[in-house]
């Protein structure tokens, strides 16, 4: 030890029990804030020299203070981590911060489906714990900001926590709007839907049409106060304006499936949606019912037949005035037709017209239908001897024997059955002999007196001899057992030909009485072993008053 050492230098060392300390001695007053070093170790303001280091976070060192541990835990409750930030807890601070931004990647942009419940929940226990945890380490903390700052700690708190109920507000409108934007989308869809079948059959626009609807009632119930579901009343009328297109241009057949379609809306949709909209295409549908109805009567092949759209408006507007149209509108189709049918250029067209409307009438099962049947039966009857006869006229022979053979055998109790035969007879001559045809043969045959023919049959098989002039007729002569065909040649001359010239008996006989003028004959011969069945032959006499005449029938072998 140096000399003197018994006495320490003034201001070196740490003081010496004492009653008293020499002044100066230990370190500089104010060196070190308070507690600095280790505990108990040197006297107090021992310590580095100001601004030699970065202080330490706050530590519990003081009485316990709720009000701030409150303040603390309340901030950190905000989410943003603050209560930390005063403790200068940066590792708990950086974990808010990061819990903070991972929901905020998952939630934005907000859309229909919003956070997923995991995701909320452990956020949620994030910031419940930060909160606890901020609480326990503020309640005795001695936080370095001033006293006025740490009275407005808690206040701050509280208008913090408007930050993620502020934001959970926000999100939840930006979720709404997505919604919202979801359901319009929808509804765009479905509209888009309705404007493609617009122009089409409604049969291949029908399914367009069903999804388009689905979508509406959806909207309309699940999801009426939403600006989509709102905007489905219009949407509606939209669409009952579409698809009553087809009516308004007077389309009626057309409009009669989509009319269908709109009345039966009320058994598959919403009836509130709907409201009085099916009710109003009653009227439109009876009309459109009843005109395709109409104007398909007497239409061969019309689609839709008469009868499906008169048997569904009877079927489903009994009571409508235009159901107590239909029996006036037959009728007056078929009284239009059988006036046509008086010197008509077409009444072989006609009365296929009315065959199309007898069988309308047959499918029509109201009796109030039987009066106007009978009327097309008798116009019917009409038209085929009216048909007849012009085709005789327009030199359509074989087209006339044919109608009138049939008419004959139609209508046997006729008054025209006996003209229509003579008709049938004429034209079959004529279709061999056209100058046969130069007039239509009489309906009645004149009077005065007849003259004989006898008509002998000199030749193998039954024979039909066709006459007309005056009168008109047919006889058939059985066929001659014993008689056979003439030789014929170019070199023979047919008059020498000497038939009928055996024993009167021998020859099968018919006699005609006919009266004076000019006639055309067709021999129509069945066929044997020797002549082919249909072999005709023609030929023309002239009859002359106070004659008698004979016609012998032979065959001759064309060679």
């Amino acid at each position: 030890m140096p000399p003197g050492a018994g006495a320490a230098a003034p201001g070196y060392g740490f003081p010496q029990p004492g009653p008293a300390t020499a002044p100066g001695y230990g370190p500089p007053p104010g060196y070190g804030p308070p507690g600095y070093g280790p505990p108990g170790y040197g006297p107090p303001g021992y310590g580095p020299p100001p601004g030699s280091g970065t202080p330490p976070p706050a530590r519990p060192s003081g009485p316990a203070n709720p009000v701030q541990a409150a303040a603390i835990g309340l901030l950190n409750l905000s989410g943003l981590g603050l209560g930390y930030v005063l403790l200068r807890h940066w590792v708990g601070a950086a974990l808010c911060w990061l819990a903070t931004i991972a929901l905020l990647v998952v939630a934005l942009p907000a859309d229909v489906d919003g956070v997923p419940v995991g995701v909320l929940v452990g956020y949620g226990v994030v910031l419940l714990a930060a909160a606890a945890d901020g609480f326990r380490r503020g309640l005795r903390a001695t936080l370095r900001i001033g006293a006025g700052l740490r009275r407005l700690a808690l206040p701050l708190a509280l208008v913090l926590l408007a930050v993620p109920a502020g934001g959970s507000l926000a999100y939840g409108a930006a979720r709404d709007e997505a919604k919202e934007e979801a359901l319009l989308a929808r509804l765009a869809t479905a509209d888009e839907r309705v404007k493609s079948g617009e122009g089409l059959l409604f049969e291949r626009a029908e399914p367009l049409y069903r999804l388009a609807l689905d979508t509406y009632q959806d909207l309309g119930t699940e999801h009426a106060g939403s600006r989509a579901g709102k905007l489905v009343p219009a949407r509606l009328d939209a669409y009952y304006a579409q698809l009553s297109t087809p009516y308004a241009k007077k389309d009626y057949c057309k409009a009669v499936a989509p009319l269908t379609h709109l009345r039966g809306l009320s058994g598959t949709f919403d009836k509130e949606l709907l409201g009085s909209r099916p009710a109003k295409t009653d009227e439109p549908l009876a009309e459109s019912l009843y005109a395709c109805g109409t104007a398909a009567l007497g239409v061969q092949a019309a689609d839709p037949p008469a009868e499906t759209s008169l048997n569904a408006l009877l079927d489903t507007f009994p009571k409508s005035a235009q159901a107590a149209r239909v029996e006036p509108a037959v009728r007056e189709a078929i009284k239009k037709r059988s006036a046509a049918l008086d010197g008509g250029a077409t009444p072989c067209d006609t009365v296929l017209e009315v065959r199309a409307i007898r069988t309308s009438l047959d499918s029509l099962t109201d009796a109030v239908f039987l009066g106007a049947a009978r009327e097309a039966v008798a116009t019917i009857e009409k038209g085929e001897f009216a048909c007849g006869t012009s085709q005789f006229r327009n030199k359509d022979f074989g087209d006339a024997a044919t109608t009138m053979t049939r008419f004959a055998k139609d209508y046997p109790t006729s008054s025209k059955a006996a003209h229509a035969r003579s008709i049938a007879i004429a034209a079959e001559i004529a279709d061999e002999e056209p100058e046969a045809g130069k007039s239509l043969p009489p309906a009645k045959a004149p009077g005065g007196a007849r003259m004989v023919m006898v008509v002998s049959n000199d030749g193998p098989g039954a024979v039909d001899l066709l006459y007309t002039g005056p009168t008109t007729g047919k006889i058939t002569l059985n066929a001659c057992a014993t008689c056979t065909k003439y030789p014929s040649s170019v070199f023979l001359d047919p008059k020498k030909i000497k038939a009928c010239t055996g024993p009167a008996s021998k020859y099968p006989k018919a006699t005609l009485q006919l009266p004076a003028g000019n006639y055309h004959f067709l021999q129509k011969r069945a066929g044997t072993g020797t002549s082919a069945a249909g072999d005709t032959k023609t030929s023309k006499a002239k009859i002359e008053s106070g004659y008698s005449y004979t016609n012998c029938l032979y065959v001759t072998s064309g060679f």
